[in-house]
């Protein structure tokens, strides 16, 4: 299986004026940034704003940036990792303006081919120039032709049998398109009947042409959108080799439309430019197998922990670099999640930086391998806690938008009154309001996090509780009380709280990145809380004496802190086992919120009307619903009978946010499943939870129909058999990524060995220091033998693999992945 992880963050987009194809920014409007992957047989681009020059797809999930409104020169600063199906093309970032009341524009594009990013080995970072996108290369779909050289009474003619057409891209307002196919050879035209209405239309029509000597060599075939007013858009083309033709006799298949590029290319550079970083890399997972002695030597050094003579997971990080130490640290952590060892591996990390750490002062205050390892596990373990604590408090911040300032140096005095009688507010009245919002909403953070200690999940709990005693046990002395407490703070409040609360969005606690206004009184009250978190020191009370007005209720809060804490930690001994037990029956959602379930009638149009909401949870075990959160769940689908999870069109509802699952019952008939989700990134999310849990199932559907079956024909081929084939194939990879979804353990170990290999001369030479007596020097013991220490083992094993992959088959890629996962966002 190959694998492509691509990593990208859309920085910024600088303008160089008004672009000519943007409009002026205007109340409610704004840039965003959408990226887009192109295979080589199928282009994947998302639903279009503006039909006119930037078409979409329904075929996979894509990413799109929140919106920065009102400006031309916005920052989005969002991270994201995506995996890749081994067949694509190219990947291109398309920059978009955002109206409240119309389709969304597009500003311009900047695109990568695979090309370009293997020749950037490390990555490609800076700024892009932004071209225009012209719609006669914005295409999309395939379309099945029958080509044969056949006899004719005085010579040999070309036929042509254009059969059907996938996945065209919907031109006209109503989410469709009126294709129709136009034939040209040799200064003859044909044209097909025209199928109103369809992204998926048959035709089954036949052309023939007479064969001459010395005639064109090219036989071309263009999709069109028949328009009764405008003029036709095209869909796509294919150009057919006929002397290739002619020696092969017949040729059939399904042919990827191909842009029309015989326009000359427009000046770039006049629309602004994308500031990115993008980094590409090529993953071949081998079998499980393969990977076994790697992890089982991985997992009994973390059962041995500090008692282990190599400390393998300690010269992990000593070569590895800074620049790489997040990724080793999430992907390790996942690979212990895995294994049922991930408090013993975090244990083990704390045991290793307290050995190195003199100052209590600097415990986890650098950017070790405990750290960012304590990071990864949060987001993991506690994403779902942390939006239950903090997640009420963001709603308030974000829809009172009360104007807070603390700093007088930055303070703007503005009218108060009623009307006529306005008078100017003083400093003094600005600062004293501000303190008094701060306090409001850091008191109710406090007060939720007080309440929250049996919703902390079990796991994060012990994992606490073992960072505390071994904290305690490292600085024992009474002048040192407190460092337990701000070791738990460290990675609470300072590492996964405050940055919460910095950027909502990051942490899915908000759709849409905050205005200027509403990003500073999250910045005040972020540093409130680092400022609680840190024991309310000396220290930190130095740095900016503005924040006096917040001292009494951040001493408040030190004391409701402490005592959350003690409560957090107090898991008694006797209660371990039980603790293990019950993490090990955790099932935890991998995907949960509210969607719009439609309701079946059995006569009548289907209207957005028929859409009831409700509470759905989907586990490794079943899609379940409920009216409420908390209300007691029903099964809905278990997820052994899923056979595809795909995108629905525009058309079928009125939406272009509803998707279907499509299931079998317990008498095993196919049923249909259509769920409306309030926004394009949401069902993005769903389908690509739906995909992974589904990966492994039996019985999963190569093709499906993107319409509905309406009256007596489906929607999107016109086809009048219920029964009838799909009209489209189905996917099974995915490209979106959430903090709880389930673990490949293949792909993280086959990305540990990865990064273990680069580093594998600095673990040589390492081994080379530690080795003493007459096998200094030697290395890792031959194959058969065995193995004298763990780094011998660990080369030993790195070697095995290495040779596993230069006689994997899997050098070339297949057409379609069997698996694809994303490790990260």
């Amino acid at each position: 299986m190959a694998v492509f992880v691509l990593s990208f963050i859309p920085l910024n987009k600088h303008s160089q004026g008004t672009p000519s194809c943007a409009k002026p920014c205007q109340h409610r409007s704004g840039p965003y940034s959408r990226v887009i992957v192109r295979q080589r047989r199928q282009l994947m681009t998302p639903r279009p704003s503006a039909p006119q020059c930037f078409p979409p797809a329904n075929s996979v999930p894509f990413s799109r940036t929140a919106t920065v409104w009102k400006t031309l020169c916005p920052f989005w600063g969002e991270e994201y990792q995506v995996h890749l199906p081994p067949t694509f093309h190219s990947v291109a970032f398309y920059v978009m303006d955002e109206d409240a009341l119309s389709r969304d524009d597009v500003i311009g594009k900047v695109c990568l081919t695979r090309d370009a990013l293997a020749a950037h080995p490390k990555g490609f970072s800076g700024w892009a120039h932004l071209t225009k996108v012209d719609p006669d290369e914005e295409v999309q779909g395939e379309i099945h032709l029958r080509l044969e050289v056949v006899p004719g009474t005085r010579a040999r003619r070309l036929r042509c049998s254009v059969l059907e057409a996938r996945d065209l891209a919907p031109k006209d307002r109503n989410g469709t398109s009126d294709p129709f196919v136009r034939v040209r050879y040799n200064g003859r035209t044909q044209e097909t009947s025209i199928v109103k209405k369809s992204c998926y239309p048959r035709w089954n029509e036949t052309f023939e042409f007479e064969l001459e000597e010395g005639a064109a060599e090219a036989l071309c075939v263009e999709a069109w959108d028949w328009d009764l007013v405008s003029r036709n858009d095209f869909l796509g083309k294919v150009v057919v080799n006929v002397q290739r033709l002619w020696a092969a006799q017949r040729e059939e298949g399904w042919f990827r439309l191909q842009p029309d590029q015989s326009k000359s290319r427009r000046e770039e550079g006049h629309v602004g430019s994308l500031q990115l970083e993008v980094r590409l890399r090529d993953e071949t997972v081998l079998p499980s197998g393969c990977y076994q002695p790697l992890v089982q030597l991985l997992c009994r050094e973390v059962k041995l922990g500090t008692q282990s003579p190599g400390q393998l997971i300690s010269l992990i990080e000593e070569t590895t670099s800074t620049e790489y130490r997040q990724e080793v640290a999430t992907t390790l952590l996942k690979l212990f999640l895995g294994q049922g060892l991930a408090k013993d591996f975090l244990d083990l990390l704390f045991q290793l930086e307290l050995s190195r750490t003199s100052e209590a002062n600097t415990l986890f205050r650098s950017n070790s391998l405990a750290s960012k390892s304590m990071e990864s596990f949060l987001k993991v373990a506690g994403m779902r806690y942390l939006h239950g604590v903090l997640g009420p408090i963001i709603d308030s911040v974000f829809e009172e938008k009360k104007y807070v300032e603390l700093d007088p140096s930055k303070v703007e005095v503005k009218d108060v009154g009623c009307s006529g009688l306005h008078r100017p507010q003083t400093e003094a009245e600005v600062l004293e309001q501000s303190a008094q919002t701060l306090r409001a909403h850091l008191g109710a953070l406090l007060s939720a996090l007080s309440r929250s200690v049996r919703s902390c999940p079990a796991v994060v709990r012990a994992t606490f509780r073992q960072l505390f005693r071994r904290v305690r046990e490292r600085f024992p002395s009474a002048q040192d009380e407190n460092v337990p407490f701000i070791a738990v703070t460290s990675f609470l409040c300072l590492r996964f709280i405050s940055p919460a609360i910095l950027a909502p969005k990051l942490f899915h606690l908000r759709e849409r990145h905050a205005d200027a206004r509403t990003s500073r009184t999250l910045l005040l009250l972020a540093k409130a809380v680092q400022n609680v978190g840190n024991m309310d020191t000396p220290a930190s009370r130095a740095k900016e004496a503005w924040m006096e007005p917040l001292q009494p209720m951040v001493r408040q809060g030190v004391a409701q802190l402490k005592d959350f804490i003690t409560k957090l930690v107090d898991i008694q001994e006797k209660d371990e086992l039980d603790l293990q037990r019950a993490l090990s029956l955790q099932a935890p959602p991998v995907k949960e919120g509210p969607l719009f379930i439609h309701r079946t009638k059995s006569k009548g149009p289907l209207m957005s009307s028929s859409f009831k909401k409700l509470h759905f949870s989907l586990t490794t075990e079943a899609l379940s619903f409920s009216k409420t959160p908390s209300s007691k769940k029903s099964t809905l689908i278990k997820l052994a009978n899923i056979r595809a999870a795909e995108k629905v069109e525009e058309k079928s509802f009125g939406s272009s946010h509803v998707m279907q699952v499509i299931y079998t019952d317990d008498a095993g008939r196919l049923q249909t499943a259509y769920l409306q989700c309030k926004c394009v990134n949401e069902l993005n999310q769903w389908l690509s939870a739906l995909r992974k849990v589904c990966i492994n199932n039996t019985g999963l559907l190569g093709s499906y129909h993107p319409g509905v079956f309406r009256g007596d024909k489906w929607s999107c081929c016109h086809q009048r058999d219920k029964t009838d084939l799909g009209c489209d194939k189905t996917r099974s990879w995915v490209t979106l990524q959430e903090w709880n979804d389930p673990l490949d353990h293949d792909l993280e170990a086959q990305l540990i060995y990865r990064h273990l290999l680069g580093v594998e001369a600095a673990l040589r030479e390492k081994h080379r220091q530690l080795s003493v007596g007459p096998e200094a020097g030697r290395g890792p013991t031959g194959p058969g033998e065995a193995p004298e220490d763990p780094l011998a083992e660990l080369l030993q094993v790195l070697g095995d693999l290495q040779e596993a992959h230069r006689s994997s088959p899997a050098d070339s890629p297949p057409s379609e992945p069997s698996r694809v996962l994303e490790l990260q966002t």
